[in-house]
């Protein structure tokens, strides 16, 4: 979908984490003219276990959510800020959420990552591409590894990046 004169590279790795970014950065080409970060879904994962702890109110799981979203928030913050220090237009996705049978407790508990995504971006002024509502469709993820965008779920990604960086 780039025009000819353009390239991208992929720096992502499965399963990395906010903490990954700096092996990644370090591999960013010169030549980079924009970047696409999205980062945060494994973070995600990684704190799903809290979804099963017992807890004696309501109170107190919002409180061990909370937690979380502040750890995530100072982590994610920094994260972000080291990217803007390469100083190149990018923007920011959001972690989708409607991934075939995920649970509707975990789709929403991965609402406190993505406030936390969007108000980072909006705080830092980079553009957002909202993957919770570009990605909506069951077809939209991998049949192999339905946490995996599919060929669909790629191509609507691919879209809305070319539209808002070029």
């Amino acid at each position: 979908m780039l025009p000819e004169d353009c390239s991208a590279t992929l720096l992502a790795r499965d399963g990395d984490v906010i903490a990954s970014i700096g092996a990644q950065l370090a591999c960013v080409p010169e030549s980079a003219t924009h970047l696409v970060l999205s980062i945060g879904g494994n973070d995600a994962l990684q704190s799903q276990g809290v979804l099963t702890l017992p807890a004696d109110s309501i109170y107190s799981a919002l409180g061990c959510l909370a937690d979380i979203q502040e750890s995530f928030q100072r982590a994610y913050r920094a994260m972000l800020w080291s990217v803007l220090a390469l100083q190149k237009p990018m923007v920011v996705c959001t972690i989708y959420d409607a991934v075939p049978g995920l649970p509707r407790e975990a789709r929403t508990a991965l609402s406190i990552f993505n406030d936390i995504i969007c108000r980072e971006a909006m705080g830092a002024g980079v553009p957002l591409i909202d993957l919770r509502s570009l990605l909506c469709d069951p077809g939209d993820y991998s049949e192999i590894s339905p946490i995996e965008p599919s060929a669909q779920g790629g191509e609507k990604i691919a879209r809305a990046v070319v539209s808002l960086l070029l």
